[in-house]
């Protein structure tokens, strides 16, 4: 139960802390958009798309506007939820048992797939009675 909530509490830290390391990684800067970064290409390409310049509202422009000012406090809170969710999920993932090695050990004089059990084909689909008048 521990370990649950210790691997929520950084997945929700993870996810807030990550939003604008990766924006900063991918070009969405504070001081704006980085030369030659992928932030430019996606730039250029709705630019280009849009007739000369970036609409309003795209999502360009909402990467932008995060990159420069960052989340809002309901988006963090939403975020970290989400990354909570995911943490606690995988910190309380079972481990799968290991399987048996292939070839391992088998009753003697058995051989791979000797025991499996065999499925009866269809039967065929009965023929309508033929009632006499």
């Amino acid at each position: 139960m521990i370990k649950r909530a210790a691997a929520a509490a950084i997945g929700g830290a993870l996810a807030v802390a990550a939003v604008p390391a990766v924006l900063g990684a991918v070009g969405f800067t504070g001081a704006g958009i980085a030369a030659s970064s992928l932030a430019a290409k996606m730039m250029s390409a709705a630019a280009v798309a849009n007739g000369g310049g970036v609409a309003a509202g795209s999502l360009v422009a909402t990467l932008q506007s995060v990159g420069a000012a960052g989340l809002s406090t309901s988006s963090n809170i939403l975020l970290g939820s989400v990354g909570s969710a995911f943490g606690a999920l995988l910190g309380g993932a079972k481990r799968a048992s290991p399987s048996p090695p292939p070839g391992g050990s088998r009753p003697e004089g058995e051989q791979p797939g000797e025991n499996v059990p065999q499925v009866e084909p269809p039967k065929p689909p009965l023929e309508p009675e033929k009632h006499e008048k």
